[in-house]
């Protein structure tokens, strides 16, 4: 998922346990991002270019502040060139009544895109977990 979103994530979250991949701690090899499908197209290509940009320097910066202040220090000041719609892998562990919570919440159509996304893809992977353990559940929750 995006920063934004992990960081809305984080700040309306109850009972709900999160894990993101840290710039601070390693560097970000690859460069992901997130690019609105629903932006003009121009826009889209803006955003790329921009974002491909700053990935560019956050590497250079590593490599720049590596011998002035160490691996560790430089990598955790060049995550400042990070944009916000870069990407990072997060595990999110919630209790069903939680994650019932944040379905109902955020998985509505008025609810923000990019995290109305996630919650649809952690329900489909709910679904799909081998054995279907919440069919029952997910049947009695109508979702």
């Amino acid at each position: 998922m995006d920063q934004a979103s992990h960081i809305h994530l984080l700040k309306h979250r109850v009972a709900v346990s999160i894990n993101g991949e840290s710039a601070r701690y390693k560097e970000l090899k690859e460069d992901k991002m997130y690019v609105p499908p629903d932006w003009p197209l121009f826009l889209q290509e803006d955003l790329i270019r921009f974002t491909k940009e700053a990935n560019q320097y956050y590497h250079k910066i590593i490599d720049i502040l590596t011998p002035h202040l160490g691996r560790k220090r430089a990598k955790e000041s060049a995550r400042f060139f990070k944009t916000i719609n870069s990407q990072i892998t997060m595990d999110v562990m919630f209790n069903w009544r939680s994650f019932y919570h944040f379905l109902c919440l955020r998985n509505k159509e008025d609810a923000q895109k990019e995290i109305r996304e996630i919650a649809e893809q952690m329900l489909h992977q709910v679904k799909n977990i081998e054995n279907n353990p919440f069919k029952y559940t997910i049947k009695a929750f109508s979702l």
